[in-house]
């Protein structure tokens, strides 16, 4: 295991597998010193899996990645939508399909070697690599080629070719399947940004784990300490390194909601960016102080389904829990913060789109408790019917199941199996069957979702950009993102007219009729509510943060007023 070291002390990037923690840490601990006190404390909830932008999957990963790594466009601290990065500007073709990215002059990696449009073009040609093993490959499946690319078993030689190419050192050309109004958001993902060709041929999927890491983003890599923090420093070779706000941020991990609070009360912490790690049993509260900001944006709670196992194969078993789950209940007795039971799993809010109407709507859109009850009671008889359809009557016969979550100290992890033991209550009481919890650790639930090793666990989604497509597209049969095993022709055909069609009405009919096939039909998954996103900051003492839809607040917009002691 070669690594480099500018310090002693000092573990110089990420990793990808859990084998090389303990060395990492000895690596770590070994003649470590303290280090000068940051500019700005940011709790991001769990530990990061890897800083590469083109494998990193979880949204805690992701907010370091994107302040390591920029693409064409980056993310608008205020509003979350695209805005020009390391592209300053760009055309569209009169017909929506060839996207002219005009790079800016003299833009470099925080190592000094230059950046230019070549390196854009291999950026993507490796994230849509299928060896590259990209979850969020399919974003490239909008450019001409991408798809038959990523999906291919062919050799790199006989492929198509990805449609991006370089007209010159400063200009990127980049053609579409389809119009797709939402690329700008797109090219901001943290999958499309530029990495070092030179340090990834050299080192292969360990380039992260050598210092210096080489960056495109406004920050660079100081160090990571496992499971407690990493440090990031501006990256002087940054094209708007004038406006980045913080010289220095340490980013916290944990999830240990009392101990993020403390935290946060003392001054230790001056922002939680996510609300997993604030006290659930104290939302109430919390929510009347001007420290503590709720807000809507585009992101969701729901169940998946293996539906590659018995008997979750079946919809009309799938449809039958979907009927019986009491939505207002959980919102109102365990997430409380104000969230709205679902019944689709398209957010409302989502630009220009109204959403399909899935199981169990008719107990959503009661206005009284009386008739919410009265509907509630209606849905149960009704799954009954699917269970006995399905050759369940009553539930016997129906084999014992296990539902997993990622267990841990944060109020996320409680809300889970807060949730599940709701869950077991209402299946057994109305249709007869009884499921175990399976409570894992984080890094194992995502490799056992990834793997479709479970009957039914907890999803969640936040969107990526604001669009329906954003969540929709997570069900196509070959997104790396399904994590259900269901496959459905008639979805992805919908998808895929939705995909060539440039009138905004009939797109979103089509969207919709596809999303109506989700939740109501074939329900591989079971919406439970739209998020409402909840973090802390001291407004008199930090600035730079703004509540959008996309839940994007970009680290180098991010900074503390006036120097506190720590």
């Amino acid at each position: 295991m070669l690594v480099k070291h500018n310090a002693p002390g000092i573990f110089p990037g990420a990793f990808r597998f859990r084998t090389l923690l303990a060395a990492a840490l000895l690596m770590w601990t070994a003649g470590c010193r303290p280090a000068p006190v940051p500019d700005l404390v940011i709790h991001n909830t769990s530990e990061p899996e890897t800083v590469d932008p083109q494998i990193l999957t979880g949204q805690p990963d992701g907010r370091i990645g994107a302040s390591l790594f920029e693409g064409l466009t980056r993310f608008n601290p205020e509003t979350g939508r695209a805005m020009p990065g390391l592209a300053e500007r760009w055309e569209i073709s009169p017909d929506g399909r060839t996207y002219t990215f005009h790079l800016r002059p003299g833009l470099a990696f925080s190592t000094g070697e230059p950046i230019a449009a070549a390196d854009v073009v291999w950026s993507w040609n490796r994230a849509v690599d299928p060896a590259t093993a990209a979850d969020y490959a399919g974003f490239f499946f909008y450019v001409r080629n991408g798809k038959a690319i990523n999906t291919s078993a062919a050799a790199p030689s006989v492929r198509p070719p990805l449609g991006i190419r370089a007209l010159d050192p400063l200009t990127v050309e980049v053609e579409l399947e389809n119009p797709t109004p939402f690329f700008p958001d797109l090219c901001g993902m943290r999958i499309m940004a530029v990495v070092p060709r030179f340090a990834i041929e050299r080192y292969g999927d360990q380039w992260v784990r050598h210092d210096p890491v080489p960056c495109s983003g406004p920050y660079q890599l100081v160090s990571w300490r496992p499971n407690d923090r990493i440090r990031l420093r501006k990256n002087p070779h940054y094209w708007d390194v004038e406006h980045v706000r913080s010289d220095t941020i340490d980013v916290l991990s944990g999830d240990s909601p009392s101990t993020a609070l403390n935290l946060f009360l003392t001054g230790k912490i001056d922002f939680i960016v996510d609300k997993t790690v604030i006290p659930i049993e104290l939302a109430d509260l919390l929510r009347r102080r001007p420290e503590f900001h709720p807000f809507n944006y585009l992101g969701n709670y729901f169940i998946r389904f293996n539906c590659t196992r018995k008997p979750f194969d079946d919809p009309r078993v799938r449809r039958a829990f979907g009927l019986v789950i009491d939505k207002r209940r959980l919102v109102e007795r365990i997430t409380r913060m104000g969230e709205r039971p679902a019944d689709a799993l398209v957010p409302p809010g989502t630009e220009g789109y109204v959403g399909a109407r899935g199981l169990g709507r008719n107990a959503l859109d009661a206005a009284t408790p009386a008739a919410y009850e009265e509907a509630m009671a209606r849905n149960v008889e009704e799954a009954r019917r699917w269970l006995a359809e399905a050759g369940f009557p009553g539930g016997h016969g129906f084999p014992r199941f296990s539902y997993m979550f990622n267990s841990g100290g944060g109020s996320g992890a409680r809300m889970h199996e807060q949730i599940g033991v709701e869950m077991q209550e209402m299946l057994r009481r109305h249709l007869g069957i009884e499921f175990d919890l399976r409570p894992v650790e984080y890094k194992t639930y995502l490799s056992e979702m990834s793997r479709l090793n479970f009957d039914m666990i907890r999803g969640s989604w936040i969107g990526d950009y604001n669009d329906p497509t954003t969540f929709l597209d997570l069900f196509l049969a070959d997104n790396g993102n399904n994590r259900t095993g269901w496959k459905n022709a008639r979805y992805d055909e919908l998808m895929a007219g939705a995909a060539a069609t440039a009138a905004p009405e009939k797109r979103f009919d089509l969207l919709r009729e596809a999303e109506t096939l989700l939740v109501r039909d074939e329900v591989p998954i079971i919406p439970i509510c739209y998020y409402v996103g909840f973090f802390a900051f001291d407004p008199e003492r930090v600035g730079g943060i703004y509540a959008n839809m996309t839940d994007e607040h970009p680290f180098w917009a991010i900074y503390r007023k006036g120097a506190l002691p720590r």
